[in-house]
């Protein structure tokens, strides 16, 4: 991974996903890359509780908080969104290369 501690606020990452439900949030795309740099943006996959229902507004919400914090584009995945995806390849590449950030067990 590269410095992402110094960009990462853990505490309010944490508190994030307490206050949305968030089974696990996962970073993945160029953040785990050598190519990752000032422009970038911040590529998430979240796993939600089964209890939480969010919807498109939500979900929007929640993108625009990320990137408040980060203070950078965010795009946010939905892990059931993928599952459900006709891109095998994208949903393979995704999922074999999301590293957890948060896990509810943490």
């Amino acid at each position: 991974m590269t410095d992402l501690d110094k960009i990462m606020p853990m505490d309010k990452i944490i508190a994030f996903c307490q206050q949305w439900e968030i089974r696990e949030l996962a970073l993945f795309g160029s953040a785990l890359r050598e190519d990752f740099g000032p422009e970038s943006d911040f590529d998430f996959l979240v796993t939600f509780n089964p209890e939480a229902n969010w919807g498109l507004f939500e979900h929007v919400q929640m993108q625009q908080e990320l990137q408040e914090m980060l203070q950078r584009p965010v795009d946010l995945i939905s892990r059931r969104a993928l599952e459900r995806s006709h891109n095998w390849l994208r949903r393979q590449e995704i999922l074999s290369t999301a590293q957890p950030l948060f896990t509810e067990e943490m």
